[in-house]
């Protein structure tokens, strides 16, 4: 498995081998997720030139970031031996077990993650893949996964007896989701993203509709949950086989969400008004709230024991870098004590980081602290941030200052590279108001939190690249007039 230290890859090292498989990996370099597979008697090579590529070879499995000029990968082709991209591998899994799939331009993996911890307290005993770690989703305490093995046969309920669950994320990039057929599905939302694939909005929501399409059909059980609003769901929805079921907190909507800012009360109800479902969610944000409930409709269409899953999800804790929060720096005396609280975020896309940073000064209220919201920002592409840049000026009208380093640069062509930067999304938000900084490397920034922040004050670092990092060397770090 080439870059088998991925969240999704480890995890489909790990049925593989539950399964009877057996797997080496290699990756670039050391992490957790490779130091965990070891610990499992996993092999993992970090050198991936040709010549360490094992001989005894039935077949080789590619992460999707994994270049196409890899050398183990161009080896592979030049001995003939049989490779699968991990979105295609994983389907083949499914085909094998009861398949569930969490689509969505937003909330996919929060989802994924909240149904696989809810639908094991309810004893069904899933196996779950999802792109990110969570806590309670692993079987070793202090060492948060991204996978979870389960039964081979679903053990209770009305489909017991059943293959198991596989209850995966299904990401849209490169039309991953394509490879899979679930028996049970969702689609959060549908918005324009990974233009650099897509080329427009009516290519993804297409993508969508075929996904939608690979759903199991009524007569065997075939489900799709669909969000009322924010997912093109009559064009996504037409004329598919499966049963289809909306949710939203429109009353016209088959289950209906509710949620209580202040208090976070959420439950789930039928369009006639049956409670299903009460919790109190832990995360902050009506998404996040949406993104519970879809996993409680999820597990209602299953067949689990709604209070049993209303309990699980209000201690559902979230996931690593999904509005997580990090810890209290204190600050010095000389400049009046007191603490900046730091949380640490994945989103990536205007739509994300708009809900995030509402939702956390909703929840934080820094300014009735005398603070302010602090926000450290990558872009994560280049052709991200051009196709999307008036919608990503417009998304931090939460913040008080935005700080943004150079952009992330992943898989775009050099030609892209040239066509947008940093400094271009910066001079978006000063038109707009907001006092907006182009700072790197990531050190300078860092230095800079140290002088600029005060008490009182809310810090959020959000990207999908390491902008990690600047969350934790600011925490770790000595304050400035300290």
């Amino acid at each position: 498995m080439i870059g088998i230290g991925g969240c999704g890859m480890s995890g489909l090292a790990r049925i593989l081998t539950a399964r009877g498989a057996r797997v080496r990996g290699s990756d670039a370099s050391t992490s957790d997720a490779t130091r965990a597979l070891e610990r499992d008697r996993i092999s993992v090579t970090f050198d991936q030139s040709h010549a360490e590529l094992p001989s005894d070879l039935d077949m080789v499995i590619a992460s999707a970031a994994i270049r196409p000029d890899n050398p183990q990968l161009l080896e592979t082709e030049r001995r003939g031996v049989p490779h699968l991209t991990y979105a295609e591998a994983l389907g083949r899994c499914m085909d094998a077990h009861t398949g569930v799939a969490v689509a969505g331009t937003h909330g996919k993996s929060t989802t994924t993650a909240a149904l696989g911890v809810a639908l094991a307290s309810a004893g069904f005993d899933p196996t779950v893949i999802v792109g990110a770690t969570c806590e309670q989703l692993s079987a070793v305490p202090g060492h948060p996964a991204g996978f979870r093995l389960g039964a081979e046969r679903i053990p209770t309920g009305p489909l017991a007896g059943s293959p198991g669950l596989l209850v995966a994320e299904a990401c849209e990039f490169n039309r991953s989701f394509h490879n899979y057929r679930p028996r049970v599905a969702a689609i959060t939302s549908v918005e324009a993203d990974h233009l650099d694939v897509y080329g427009t909005l009516d290519e993804v929501v297409r993508a969508f509709r075929e996904f939608a399409g690979l759903i199991t059909g009524t007569a065997d059980g075939g489900v799709l949950i669909i969000a009322h609003d924010g997912a093109h769901r009559r064009e996504v929805t037409a004329g598919l086989a499966c049963r289809v079921m909306t949710i939203g907190f429109s009353p016209a909507a088959d289950y209906v969400v509710q949620f209580d800012r202040e208090t976070r009360g959420t439950s789930l109800r039928t369009r006639e008004g049956r409670t299903l479902a009460e919790w109190g969610t832990r995360l902050p944000g009506e998404h996040n709230a949406m993104n519970l409930a879809t996993a409680a409709a999820i597990a209602h269409q299953l067949g689990a024991d709604m209070e049993q899953i209303g309990a699980s999800l209000g201690s559902f804790k979230g996931l690593d870098r999904r509005t997580q929060f990090l810890g209290e720096k204190r600050l010095p005396r000389s400049i009046g004590g007191g603490c900046v609280r730091v949380y640490d975020d994945y989103g990536h896309h205007p739509t994300e980081v708009d809900a995030t940073l509402r939702a956390l000064r909703d929840f934080e209220r820094p300014r009735e602290r005398g603070g302010r919201l602090i926000c450290v920002f990558q872009p994560h592409q280049h052709s991200r941030t051009r196709h999307l840049l008036d919608e990503f000026a417009s998304a931090f009208s939460a913040a008080d200052v935005v700080i943004v380093p150079h952009i992330y640069f992943v898989r775009d062509s050099q030609e892209e590279r040239t066509k947008v930067t940093a400094a271009d999304l910066v001079d978006r938000l000063r038109a707009k108001g907001i006092q907006a900084m182009h700072l790197y490397p990531f050190e300078a920034i860092i230095e800079q939190l140290q002088n600029l922040c005060r008490p009182g004050d809310l810090l959020v670092v959000m990207g999908a690249g390491p902008v990690y990092e600047v969350a934790r060397g600011y925490l770790a770090g000595e304050t400035a007039n300290a």
